[in-house]
């Protein structure tokens, strides 16, 4: 009797009680962040591209809210990943895109993302590309030994990397601390010279600088032509490691095991997943079944087969009964970009200039990876909580370094003064409740730019950029009637302009923007 009234209790209450389903708990959904890399703004159906199916994308739009100024900090992958998750600009810390044997970029007293669950009482894993350093400054790392430290030291519970990302040596999975399949017999070093790694015993790989017939895969055209793996030219020198080197075709295949095996484990307490997909990233190499999707290309196959990947984890959230009250994220890490180091036909130059054969990955917006351009921060950025969110479309103006803020809003966390010094609770915008979200923004590429609604002003460069700008020019646009940034207001407008660099140079030189703002 005290049996079936405790489970029409239950029942009453609305908690099911069905296998792989776990009690409504919206103070604590599971948190699924999906990273796409390279991925522009208009790479996706549901922003405008007619050229390649993203059917699972645009399902995730459709149930979720679909940002139309959504912004990852920075234009390039290391950047954009450090701000994400320390809530703090890359800036700050001269962060640039690293090498393969860059340390740990991450702080070890800083706070993260995943520490941040921790705290609220999650499990939390990073499955896919790393590319925020391994290993102590001024310190070898010993691949053959524990690879630390690296992501557990700055909070995650468990990790299956990429160690660096995908056109780095070492072309190796990592697994928490250890190389995954790697045979004691044939050790695997790393280096920046083909001399670093010339280590008796280890298999050697040939060197694309004298060896560009051993390039078979495609060819380079620019930085990836020191060690030829699986027929790819590379950035970096790798010797042995043989038997856990990866298939660059399979790993999309490998990473969405890993995310299937870690939420059938982890379904029954509350998860924080941080699943950073290599694609689109160079080098492309999707998997046969995804070559000839579109008709762009290996870019455009590799951005169907990132769909496939998508549609994966939902999946997976389904059948464990883990939709409701799972925020699902998707977004990018910067803009696209096109020939980024290999021949494999996705660039083609035409009258209107350099394109995808005809797909624009930005849409309207000018630019993209690596560039100060919107197109190189503005991406696709969708939120789906069924629990909680309206579906629907948003114009706010949010950013990815605002996820610590948001988060610790919703878990109720309480960060210090020194915690993600630059990130906003904007949480109400990701929500859907709030519809403009940001009033100030920073950008980041080769030099900064500072967002204020429709208006646009980018400090003085030390690069040119193409549309005839001056390299040290200072310049103004306004969104609104010039989403392409063509038209510079700055001798029309000299009262904004000065207002909005007197702001930057004090969001620069202070200790945080939560401070100030």
């Amino acid at each position: 009797m005290k049996s079936a009234l405790f489970l029409m209790t239950l029942l009453s209450a609305g908690i099911s009680i069905a296998a792989g389903r776990q009690p409504t708990d919206l103070s604590r959904p599971n948190v699924v962040v999906i990273y796409g890399d390279d991925v522009g703004f208009a790479d996706i159906g549901v922003n405008g591209a007619e050229m390649i199916p993203t059917p699972n994308i645009d399902r995730l739009a459709a149930e979720g809210i679909n940002f139309s100024d959504g912004h990852s900090s920075a234009a390039t992958c290391t950047p954009s990943r450090f701000s994400m998750l320390t809530g703090i600009h890359a800036f700050r810390y001269n962060a640039r895109v690293l090498p393969p044997d860059a340390p740990l970029l991450i702080p070890l007293d800083k706070l993260t993302l995943p520490q941040l669950f921790s705290r609220a009482g999650y499990q939390t894993a990073v499955i896919g590309k790393w590319h925020l350093g391994i290993g102590t400054p001024g310190k070898k790392v010993n691949w053959n030994g524990d690879v630390k430290p690296g992501p557990i030291e700055i909070g995650f519970d468990y990790s299956f990397l990429l160690p660096s990302t995908n056109d780095r040596v070492p072309c190796v999975f990592l697994k928490n601390h250890r190389v995954l399949n790697l045979d004691p017999a044939d050790p695997l070093y790393v280096g920046k010279t083909l001399a670093d790694v010339q280590v008796p015993g280890s298999t050697p790989y040939p060197d694309g600088q004298t060896n560009r017939e051993a390039m078979t895969y495609y060819q380079s055209t620019h930085g990836h032509d020191n060690s030829v793996i699986n027929g790819i030219g590379r950035i970096g020198y790798q010797s042995g490691g043989k038997a856990a080197l990866w298939n660059d075709e399979t790993i999309s295949d490998v990473f969405v095991d890993e995310m299937k095996a870690y939420i059938a484990d982890h379904k029954d307490a509350p998860f924080f997943l941080y699943f950073a997909s290599q694609d689109v990233h160079v080098p492309r190499a999707p998997n046969p079944r995804f070559k000839g999707a579109t008709k762009l290309g290996y870019r455009g196959d590799a951005m169907v087969q990132f769909d496939w990947t998508v549609g994966q984890i939902l999946q997976t959230l389904e059948e464990h009964g883990l939709s409701e009250n799972t925020i699902v994220i998707f977004s990018s890490d910067n803009g696209p970009v096109y020939d980024d180091g290999y021949d494999d036909g996705t660039t083609l130059k035409t009258s209107i200039g350099e394109n995808d054969r005809g797909h624009d990955a930005s849409g309207k917006w000018s630019g993209g990876k690596y560039q100060i351009y919107e197109g190189g921060t503005r991406v696709p950025l969708i939120i789906k909580w069924p629990a909680r969110i309206k579906p629907g479309t948003s114009d706010a103006t949010v950013n990815q370094i605002d996820f610590m803020a948001s988060f610790a809003e919703l878990l109720g966390v309480e960060l210090d003064d020194d915690e993600g010094i630059d990130s906003r609770n904007t949480l109400d915008a990701f929500m859907g409740r709030d519809s403009e979200g940001l009033e100030y923004m920073i950008e980041e590429a080769t030099g900064l730019a500072l967002r204020n609604g429709d208006w646009k002003y980018i400090e003085p460069q030390k690069v040119k950029y193409p549309k005839g700008l001056a390299p040290f020019d200072a310049t103004l646009f306004n969104l609104k009637d010039d989403p392409a940034e063509t038209k510079n207001l700055a001798d029309q407008y000299p009262e904004k302009v000065e207002e909005m660099s007197k702001l930057l140079e004090k969001m620069k030189q202070h200790n945080g923007i939560r401070a100030i703002l």
